[in-house]
């Protein structure tokens, strides 16, 4: 993001140009919606039908020329981000968002002053972007990222999304190993235990598993997630807990409609660790 520091908005200018200003300094770009939200997938990409981005964890073979599957999507193409596709996006788009991961460098998001008065203290000085209530620190250098390091600060990388909000002040400095032993201290992954019940009634059919009944709860699940326009955090988790809550108790969720929840999720920049500490809480609140 060496280049990219130097471009500033022009909110008279609109967001394309800036995004195409960012992506030609090798800055992979998305559009976000009110909410600071990616756009949601279209009809073909919803609940991952087609696969998924091939950039996202689990490679896929979308090739939709809209701005599908969150943070995945965002390009450095320009073909593609003035595409008639994108360009009809770009005018709904109330901020740009891009890749730190992809742009080779890491963003420590301080959402307080009390965050931020914790990095002046305890992080080296680098590039300083003001936020709505706190500051981005950009280091040069990817790294995993990670949400809730500690109290106001989160992390993000690779499979994340940032929003871009000028070029800021200072200079890049490389990543440091204070930065990355903030996701190295955080709590170990909570694994979701595999939802293992009997059917209700001791035997026969369970109703859950008439495939139209469960494919539409999971469909409609995955689009609560995909239209949540803030707190998407207690977006998933309350999803969650109503999946859960319904199909959890009869050993009808499989791994693959887990899969399609947690893509949901991410898709909206949630990351897998959230993902999977979000199961275990529904889990742990219904006394699975």
């Amino acid at each position: 993001m060496t280049h990219a520091t130097l471009i500033r908005r022009d909110a008279r200018a609109g967001h394309l140009p800036v995004a195409l200003a960012l992506a030609d300094a090798g800055v992979p770009v998305l559009p976000l919606r009110a909410g600071k939200v990616p756009f949601g997938n279209c009809r073909a990409c919803t609940g991952n039908a087609c696969g998924g981005r091939p950039n996202m964890k689990t490679p896929g073979p979308c090739t939709c020329p809209r701005p599908c599957h969150g943070w995945a999507a965002a390009t450095t193409d320009p073909a593609v981000i003035g595409s008639p596709a994108w360009t009809a996006v770009w005018r709904r788009a109330a901020a740009i968002a891009y890749h730190p991961g992809g742009a080779g460098v890491t963003v420590v998001d301080l959402d307080d002053t009390d965050a931020v008065v914790w990095a002046r203290e305890h992080l080296p000085a680098t590039r300083t972007v003001p936020t709505t209530r706190g500051e981005h620190w950009i280091y040069r250098g990817a790294m995993e990222s990670r949400n809730a390091v500690r109290p106001g600060v989160d992390i993000k990388s690779t499979m994340s999304y940032a929003r871009y909000l000028g070029p800021g002040t200072g200079t890049t400095t490389h990543l440091p190993a204070a930065v990355r032993a903030l996701v190295d201290k955080a709590p170990a992954v909570v694994r979701p235990r595999p939802v293992v019940a009997s059917v209700p009634g001791g035997g026969g059919a369970c109703p859950h598993r008439t495939p139209v009944f469960l494919e539409r709860g999971i469909a409609m699940a995955e689009q609560r997630i995909t239209e949540a326009r803030s707190a998407v955090h207690a977006t998933v988790y309350r999803t969650f807990l109503a999946v859960l809550s319904t199909h959890g108790r009869c050993g009808c969720l499989t791994e693959a409609h887990m899969a399609r929840l947690f893509a949901a999720a991410q898709a909206k920049g949630e990351t897998a660790r959230h993902c999977t500490d979000a199961w275990a809480n529904a889990l742990t609140a219904l006394g699975m």
